[in-house]
C-alpha cells in the first residue's frame, strides 16, 4: 500500500459513523429517553461487536510504510504528536467541562477521574491510549528485528482468546484486546496489493455479515463482551464486509463520505460533547421523543465538530489536534535510521 487509499477514508467515515450513533444510543438510555430496550441491546451489541476492531485494522494498514520511511524514533515522535497530546488535551478539556456540568449530564465525572489520564484513560479517549500502546508495540517488535507479521498475528490472537496469559494491568488489557486487530492491518496491507470489489461481492458480504450478527446475537443469544473464538471471527467478518463495501464505494464521487473519514479524529475528539449538548438541549425543551433525539444527536455529534474543525482551520488555531510535542525529547541516536525495506 503505497499511497493512502480513497477506501480507507470511506471506510473511517462509516466507523465513525457507528461510534458517534453508539455513543448517543448510550447517552440516551442513559439518560432515561425511552425506547425498546430490546432494539437497544442488539444494536448496541452489534455495532460494539466490531466498531473499535475496524479502527484498529485501519490505523495497521500503514505501519509498515511509515516506519520505513520514518524509522523508529520518527514513528513514535510521529504518535506523540498525533496521539498522545490530542490524548491528554481532550481528556482533561471533555473531563474539566463534564465535572462543571455534572448535574446536567448523565456522568458524575471528579476532577480526581479527570487527572488519572495516564493510569486510567475514561470515557471515549480510551482508543487513544490503546492505539498508542499498540503503535509503541509494534515498533517495538518490528525495529528490533525484521519479524513475518503472521507469528506476531497469532501471539496477539491467542492474547485475545486467552486473556489470563497477561496479567490485570489496564495496559496490558487494551493490548490483549486491540492488538489482534492492529496487527491484522498490517497482515492485510502487506498481502493485498489492491482490491477491486463488484457489487455482487459488496451483497454476499453484507449478507454474510448480517448472517454472522443473527447467528450470534440471535440463535448463540451472545452478547459483544462475550470474548472469545466466536467473538474474533463475528469482529473479522465484519471488518471484511466494511473492506470489501469501501472498496467498492471508494470508486463513486461521494466527497462528502471521504471528508468525514479524513476528519474523524476531530470528530472523535469532539462528538461526545457535542451529542451530549443536542441531547441536554432537548431534553430542557421537553423533547422526549427517541427518534428525535437519536437523529439530532448523531448529526449533531458528526456535524458540529466538523464546523468547529472548520472555523479552526479558517482562523489558523493551531494544537488543537496535534502539536510537536516530540521536540522537547530526546531518544537514542540510533534510532533516527529509517529501516529500508519492509
Amino acid at each position: 500500500m503505497e499511497n493512502r487509499d480513497l477506501w480507507v477514508d470511506h471506510a473511517k467515515a462509516l466507523g465513525i459513523v457507528l461510534v458517534v450513533y453508539g455513543h448517543v444510543l448510550r447517552g440516551l438510555h442513559s439518560a432515561g429517553i425511552p425506547m425498546p430496550e430490546t432494539f437497544y441491546q442488539l444494536s448496541d451489541s452489534i455495532v460494539y461487536s466490531f466498531h473499535m476492531p475496524l479502527f484498529f485494522f485501519l490505523a495497521g494498514l500503514f505501519f509498515r510504510q511509515s516506519l520505513a520511511a520514518k524509522g523508529a524514533r520518527g514513528m513514535v515522535f510521529s504518535k506523540l504528536d498525533s496521539i498522545f497530546y490530542p490524548y491528554v488535551l481532550w481528556s482533561i478539556l471533555q473531563g474539566l467541562i463534564e465535572a462543571a456540568l455534572a448535574d446536567y449530564t448523565n456522568g458524575a465525572v471528579t476532577y480526581a477521574e479527570v487527572f488519572a489520564l495516564l493510569w486510567a484513560p475514561r470515557a471515549q479517549f480510551w482508543f487513544l491510549y490503546a492505539l498508542l500502546l499498540c503503535f509503541l508495540l509494534a515498533v517495538a517488535v518490528f525495529s528490533l528485528s525484521r519479524r513475518s507479521i503472521l507469528p506476531v498475528v497469532v501471539i496477539a490472537a491467542l492474547l485475545y482468546l486467552f486473556p489470563p496469559l497477561l496479567p490485570e494491568v489496564v495496559a496490558l488489557r487494551y493490548i490483549a484486546d486491540n492488538f489482534v486487530f492492529f496487527a491484522l492491518g498490517i497482515l492485510y496491507a502487506d498481502q493485498v496489493r489492491g482490491m477491486v470489489a463488484s457489487g455482487w461481492q459488496v451483497l454476499f458480504m453484507l449478507g454474510l455479515f448480517a448472517a454472522a450478527q443473527y447467528g450470534f446475537h440471535g440463535l448463540l443469544e451472545l452478547h459483544y463482551a462475550d470474548r472469545g473464538m466466536l467473538s474474533l471471527l463475528l469482529a473479522l467478518l465484519s471488518i471484511a464486509a466494511v473492506v470489501t463495501l469501501c472498496c467498492w464505494s471508494a470508486r463513486r464521487p461521494l466527497g462528502f463520505v471521504a471528508y468525514l473519514g479524513t476528519a474523524s479524529m476531530a470528530i472523535y475528539l469532539m462528538h461526545i460533547l457535542a451529542g451530549s449538548g443536542v441531547r441536554v438541549l432537548l431534553k430542557v425543551g421537553g423533547v422526549d421523543s427517541f427518534l428525535l433525539h437519536a437523529v439530532a444527536g448523531v448529526a449533531g455529534g458528526l456535524l458540529l465538530p466538523l464546523l468547529a474543525l472548520a472555523i479552526a482551520q479558517r482562523l489558523q488555531l493551531r494544537y488543537l489536534f496535534s502539536a510537536p510535542i516530540s521536540r522537547w525529547l530526546t531518544l537514542p541516536v540510533n534510532w533516527n535510521q529509517p529501516r529500508a525495506g519492509r
